[in-house]
């Protein structure tokens, strides 16, 4: 694959893997104007939110599985027709049920699009793989980051229905450049259905699914009290699922594989403790600064890019880096910005202002785009080419987990106490966080040494 080559192709792959980040924060900005649209309360209106949050957990290792099953460039493009179909209907809802049906076919097919973009990188690229990881950081980093202000202005000039319409230039494009430009995928098995049902392991995804949805329910539901009957149905029937797992001849999740290959087992449990910590900082530092602090809306958002600006800033120095000394030492960097960056706003919480929250903020963002890149980068090294589209599932899933529980620290810290004691009890939290990210990251690369 010559430069010009590779450049459409990673075109191609970030302009659909960005929708889901994109389409997850620009929401935001819409609830009020859809609540007063259908005469809402803004509980029922958050299940926008929330709903994307649950189908994206529980598709994208779905999606990875069916896509190492038909191709993953199929998988692709049939991701952004489903996202096509939101972008089209959703402006169109005469009801707020046919809106979230619309929101559930944008979850879906944008969720459908990130493990079969990695799956593609992972066979395709070969030279400089952490470079192109580093490329589809920077789209779907900025995406999230700036999502919710792009949002902002389409509202503001064309109504909550732009942020679904603005999807269609971004779906035409990764889907023109898919078709021309991604090599098309190698002759598959031509299964019966009862087959390909077997070689999906249905029964095992309908028991994931089930137990994902009521767990996840449980988590979501948290800050308005602890709910034991979800979690109890979510544990029976996850239980039910790794059972069903260590039996089934060609399981949806290979519970085994992931036993006995603790590299990407830990590269999961990485990816959820980075994404607890980034998150709780993303969702609990702007109430923090307007409730607190008094920041200005405005000031807040500002005060924000420090963070989402690092973090894209750094995505485009991580590739030559980890191509250069793997994952490891990047890793253990990283981790040790998150744990002296929270400290230090713990440290200072009784003199903080516009200047050393800047600084500490700009450490923490860059701490969470070397993560974000060398995890990807981990994960795809880690996995077996034959999965490595569930494998990538996964990992998202484990990214929505990890933004999940962060929404329970949250709930927890400043539930009943949105104050400086609060923030500080918070940073604490997170540094503990981080010092469990950089005991994995150390036995990660303990293990690496052993294997060599």
């Amino acid at each position: 694959m010559n430069k010009k080559q590779r450049g459409f192709f990673l075109t191609a792959i970030a302009t659909g893997t960005m929708l889901n980040p994109l389409n997850s924060s620009m929401i935001s900005l819409a609830l009020h104007a859809i609540q007063h649209e259908f005469s809402l309360s803004f509980a029922t209106v958050s299940w926008l939110i929330s709903t994307y949050y649950l189908a994206s957990a529980i598709v994208v290792p779905i999606a990875g599985k069916v896509g190492d099953l038909i191709g993953r460039r199929k998988m692709l493009l049939i991701g952004l027709l489903l996202v096509a179909v939101s972008a089209v209907g959703a402006p169109f809802a005469g009801t707020f049920l046919i809106l979230l049906g619309m929101r559930l076919f944008q979850a879906v097919g944008s969720s459908s699009i990130y493990p079969a973009g990695m799956a593609l990188v992972r066979t395709h690229i070969h030279e400089k793989q952490a470079s192109a990881l580093a490329i589809l950081s920077i789209f779907t980093s900025s995406m999230s980051a700036f999502g919710p202000t792009a949002g902002g202005f389409l509202i503001d000039f064309a109504g909550w229905q732009s942020i679904f319409t603005v999807n269609a230039p971004f779906i035409l494009l990764s889907f023109l450049l898919t078709w021309f430009a991604v090599p098309k995928d190698p002759e598959t098995t031509h299964y019966t259905f009862r087959e390909f049902w077997k070689q999906l392991d249905s029964i095992g995804i309908i028991l994931f699914a089930i137990g994902m949805s009521f767990s996840l329910y449980f988590l979501l539901s948290f800050e308005h009290g602890i709910h034991l009957i979800p979690l109890g149905i979510g544990i029976i029937f996850l239980a039910a699922f790794i059972v069903r797992e260590l039996r089934a001849g060609y399981p949806f999740i290979d519970v085994r594989l992931l036993r006995s290959n603790k590299q990407l087992t830990l590269v999961y449990i990485q990816f959820i403790l980075l994404n607890i910590f980034n998150y709780s900082l993303f969702f609990g530092l702007p109430s923090f600064f307007q409730d607190v602090l008094h920041y200005s809306l405005k000031t807040s958002g500002l005060m924000m890019i420090f963070l989402s600006g690092a973090s894209t800033f750094v995505s485009f120095l991580m590739g030559r880096w980890i191509d250069r000394s793997g994952t490891s030492i990047p890793t253990i960097v990283g981790a040790v910005l998150m744990i002296g960056g929270t400290a230090a706003l713990a440290l200072i919480s009784q003199h903080l202002t516009l200047g050393n929250i800047g600084a500490v903020l700009i450490s923490l963002g860059i701490s969470y785009g070397i993560g974000n890149v060398t995890l990807q980068a981990a994960m795809l090294h880690a996995s077996p080419e034959p999965i490595i589209g569930t494998s990538s599932g996964l990992f998202q899933t484990c990214r929505y987990l990890g933004s999940i529980l962060s929404s329970v620290v949250l709930a927890i810290v400043f539930g009943a106490d949105l104050s400086l004691p609060g923030f500080r009890i918070l940073m604490i939290v997170l540094v503990i966080t981080g010092l469990a990210f950089l005991v994995t990251a150390i036995y990660s690369k303990q293990m690496e040494k052993a294997a060599v």
